[in-house]
């Protein structure tokens, strides 16, 4: 591995620098930590748990189990957590189609969503989709990376709103993640203009960067990934959602079908891992932020432009790097694979992606396929030409990653 001595002396120089903002980091990791051991000592987790279920999954205790921790650590009613799950994405769409109906109104309030949904709302022609089933979309879009309140304003007094979804991280826009005091403004905001409204939050590569999760802070339901932050690098796959009880109920109803619900799902073997993964997240979720904060500082003072800044609020694992060169996107990205720890032979090229417009590169050195909470980078090869990476489960395997693509690029 190539790691050139003055981009190891830049990378030591910001470290040094970043001292007092690594501490504020494990501060919110302990909270978080004592938030998850909490959990799992009042729901008296034990190695009969990790036991496992096929077929039908009737009276899988430690999937049970599992489900109420999460609802315990999001503070919560209830929760979904299961490994029929295929990603975020598919949880996300399964939440959509459980709650809306035919002639609701889908409102987003950080314009369009990822690209992924695209065929699931129907802003892309699916014949399976929600708008082609009867469901009405609308979006509002950002302004100055905040709310637009006098339109939400506008749209919830002139119409009668089912649910409203926000998407806490930025996806493959160059829009700000929303922190946790934006969230917690704007759902009050809507809560006092209409109660009944749903407040749905894809809260993916967002979990436990910050003391507080959306359910605390008013949202009546969320939905996450767990081969993001909450599966901690041991999660293979599967996928979360957590709220009100009734909600969390047509959620399962729609994974599985009417009348079973949440009582059918075998675990087939999930149960240790996804125990395992929710134990260590929020220290890999602390490695993470870290990784992105020394990233932001050292490509800032090499000259880039990146966001967030590294002193800046944290929402997400997500640090984005700009660079307004193709072949400087290409070179960092096939950077990080080579110094990822699986396929660090490959190199990641340009291709077409399926839900994507856009040709994407990928570097994902990953145990897990698509796994973002470990050490990757990508992107739509696009103007400006910009680079996202995610992740990395300890800080050296990220900060060493960091010093292999930097270097490949220079």
């Amino acid at each position: 591995m190539y790691i050139k001595e003055e981009v190891r002396k830049i990378v030591e120089e910001c470290e040094s620098e970043l001292k007092e903002r690594f501490k504020n980091i494990d501060d919110i990791c302990y909270k978080n930590s004592l938030k998850v051991l909490n959990a799992f000592n009042e729901v008296k987790i034990s190695e009969s748990h990790f036991n496992s279920t096929t077929g039908y999954g009737y009276n899988d205790y430690g999937r049970d189990a599992i489900e109420e921790l999460f609802a315990n650590i999001f503070l919560a009613e209830d929760a979904l957590v299961r490994n029929q799950f295929i990603s975020g994405t598919h949880a996300l769409s399964t939440t959509l189609f459980g709650l809306l109906r035919p002639n609701d109104i889908m409102l987003s309030i950080t314009g369009k969503p990822y690209d992924t949904l695209d065929e699931v709302i129907g802003i892309k022609k699916n014949a399976s989709s929600l708008i082609n089933l009867g469901v009405k979309y609308e979006e509002i879009d950002l302004i100055n990376n905040d709310f637009d309140y006098e339109k939400i304003s506008e749209v919830i007094k002139n119409k009668k709103i089912k649910l409203i979804e926000i998407q806490r991280s930025r996806g493959y826009s160059t829009r700000e993640s929303i922190d946790i005091f934006k969230l917690e403004k704007v759902i009050k905001f809507i809560k006092e203009l209409d109660k009944n409204i749903i407040v749905m939050i894809d809260n993916c590569y967002c979990e436990f960067v910050s003391s507080k999760e959306p359910i605390e802070l008013g949202a009546d339901i969320a939905v996450g990934s767990l081969i993001k932050n909450l599966g901690g690098g041991i999660a293979s796959n599967g996928a979360y959602v957590v709220g009100r009880k009734d909600l969390v109920s047509l959620v399962a109803e729609r994974l599985t079908a009417p009348g079973l619900g949440k009582e059918v799902g075998p675990s087939q073997g999930a149960n240790k891992m996804f125990l395992e993964g929710i134990y260590m997240a929020p220290t890999v979720v602390a490695n993470s932020v870290k990784v992105a904060v020394l990233t932001s500082l050292v490509l800032e003072k090499m000259g880039y432009d990146v966001t967030p800044k590294y002193s800046d609020i944290r929402a997400d694992i997500v640090q984005t790097i700009i660079f307004k060169n193709r072949e400087k996107m290409i070179k960092y990205c096939q950077g990080i694979q080579k110094g990822s720890a699986i396929d660090s032979n490959a190199i990641p090229y340009p291709a077409p992606m399926p839900g994507y417009d856009d040709e994407v590169i990928m570097a994902s050195g990953s145990f897990t396929q698509g796994s973002s909470i470990e050490i990757s980078c990508d992107g739509p090869l696009r103007e400006p030409f910009i680079a996202y990476q995610q992740g990395s489960l300890t800080y050296e395997y990220g900060k060493i990653a960091l010093e292999i693509a930097v270097s490949n690029m220079e």
